[in-house]
């Protein structure tokens, strides 16, 4: 099973022609980002080519019924199919939805998937349907084709501590993990100020346990690649002094260190 390094656009300023090549030249294999509006999707899907990069189309459902968020769901799967993403990571539903009101949601959205033919990976995500680990949980027991993205960095925040002590269902998930988001977390919040610093290596430590499971995971059902991407924030997601608004870290560095280190931490399980 080989890794594939994406890097997300979040927080990136610049215009992609200087953002795409400072990207290739520190190592990733390809793009995590929003669809973007219709008259830039061609020059988005021209410079991918053109810098050999693999794309992962990021949509988010909108609306206040669950109706509305279904064909939310439904046309932005449209959308993000014109630009032949690898897979599409996807912000589903709504936290304040009943257990049958995401029924009905996923019920729809995997059909929507069939059909277009893609993969999706719903990710766990603070505000969404699968915000905590047992709603996750329960979901995945109700539905043998969801697949996931696991940013555990939210649960750690939501749940207020560290997840060991829900391990099986951190091995439950692994089992359908298809997208990895590399953040740390802690129980303040779900981005630590710098995952470097000493203070935060036990959550650091925590992060990595899951996911060496969710590599294992794959590994045992024969993936022959897998996807990480280090999405760690800009300012103020990336903390901040205050009066100044000055970020504690570079955000530029942090994902990158993350990245390689996750290289090294994926080749060191491999070897």
């Amino acid at each position: 099973m080989r890794l594939r390094l994406f890097r997300h656009l979040w927080g990136v300023d610049g215009p992609w022609e200087a953002t795409f090549p400072r990207v290739k030249e520190s190592g990733y294999h390809g793009i995590e980002a929003p669809v973007p509006v219709p008259e830039r999707r061609e020059e988005l899907r021209r410079l991918l080519d053109a810098h050999g990069f693999a794309y992962i189309a990021m949509i988010f459902t909108a609306g206040r019924t669950v109706d509305e968020h279904i064909e939310s769901f439904r046309e932005q799967v449209a959308a993000a199919s014109e630009l032949r993403p690898r897979l599409i990571n996807a912000h589903s539903g709504r936290d304040g939805w009943d257990e049958a009101e995401s029924a009905r949601f996923f019920e729809a959205a995997l059909a929507i998937e069939a059909e277009a033919g893609l993969p999706v990976a719903h990710e766990t995500h603070r505000g969404r349907v699968l915000y905590n680990p047992w709603v996750t949980d329960r979901l995945l027991a109700r539905f043998d084709r969801l697949r996931l993205c696991c940013d555990l960095s939210h649960w750690v925040c939501v749940c207020e501590r560290l997840l060991d002590d829900e391990l099986e269902i951190i091995r439950r998930c692994a089992e359908r993990c298809i997208h990895l988001h590399a953040r740390v977390g802690f129980e303040e919040g779900p981005q630590v100020p710098d995952p470097r610093a000493p203070e935060y290596a036990r959550h650091l430590e925590a992060h990595e346990r899951w996911w060496g499971m969710i590599w294992d995971a794959q590994q045992a059902r024969g993936d022959a690649e897998t996807t990480l991407t280090p999405e760690f924030g800009p300012p103020g997601y990336l903390h901040t002094l205050p009066y100044t608004r000055m970020p504690v870290a570079d955000l530029w560095q942090v994902c990158n260190w993350m990245a390689e280190r996750e290289s090294e931490q994926f080749t060191r399980r491999a070897g």
